[in-house]
């Protein structure tokens, strides 16, 4: 029995580490944007080269795109902080009548989860969409045009890390035990649900932290790697509380200072 469920586990993060790869390496090569994201981090730290305010073409399938680019690359960036949570689930799963199929309960599971980024990533395409279309978002940087913008995103991002929506949705994500004790629920569409509902809390807890992306390059390689470095942290370690602040009141210093900077 225990040589099974060492296994199963072996499985499980086997199927959840390819998954990573594969979203990283298609958020890395940018299947079908402009410039894939090593080309584009190269270009965004070159300070000479800012981003034009002109409109791009968005046809349906270029769309379609931009919401995947936007989809994988949260598959990529949450994947490492959910992991545990999802190996846990899995856990609970085989002390009770579903023991049998732990892996593809655990898979629903994490598919509810993705689901729910699924959500934030349509809006945050067509939030893409609507900014190149005002000239405030470059079409082939996918970064902020002017400094004032960013530097107020960096000030409200850093003001949401101490709002109780947060609070909330973070200490959700920090307590996963006590959420799927509470809200267990059998078979493949409760492990779905589950997975939407434990989703939905993530996305409400770093949805802004996202927004920053806009600042520093949607596909910037530095950004999304220290966002996802800093999201694991923040739901992981005994001090990820503390650390939410603390970043919070570094990004509206860094936004205040960004606008001193430019008077």
């Amino acid at each position: 029995m225990e040589a099974a469920l060492r296994r199963d586990r072996l499985v499980l993060l086997a199927a959840l580490a390819l998954l990573f790869a594969l979203s990283a390496l298609y958020t890395i090569s940018g299947v079908g944007m402009r410039m894939s994201a090593l080309e584009m981090t190269s270009m965004a730290s070159m300070r000479d080269m800012p981003g034009k305010a002109v409109p791009g073409a968005w046809s349906a399938a270029y769309a379609a795109l931009v919401f995947l680019m936007w989809w994988v690359m949260m598959v990529a960036m949450m994947l490492p902080s959910v992991a545990p949570n999802v190996l846990l689930f899995a856990a609970l799963v085989r002390r009770t009548r579903d023991a049998g199929r732990a892996g593809a309960m655990a898979g629903c599971f994490l598919a509810g989860y993705l689901l729910a980024w699924a959500g934030f990533a349509l809006v945050a395409a067509a939030a893409q969409w609507a900014l190149e279309a005002a000239g405030i978002v470059s079409a082939t940087m996918m970064t902020l045009v002017d400094t004032l913008p960013g530097a107020l995103v960096l000030i409200a991002a850093g003001i949401f890390q101490f709002t109780p929506l947060k609070g909330a949705c973070l200490s959700h994500c920090r307590a996963p035990t006590q959420f799927l004790a509470r809200h267990y629920r059998p078979g493949p569409v409760g492990a779905v649900r589950m997975g939407l509902h434990h989703g939905t809390y993530c996305v409400g807890c770093c949805w802004f932290l996202m927004a920053l992306l806009f600042v520093g390059g949607v596909m910037n390689l530095y950004w999304i790697v220290g966002l996802t470095a800093f999201v694991a942290l923040e739901k992981l370690t005994p001090a990820g509380a503390a650390l939410s602040r603390i970043a919070g009141a570094g990004l509206v210093a860094w936004g205040v200072w960004v606008i001193l900077s430019g008077l």
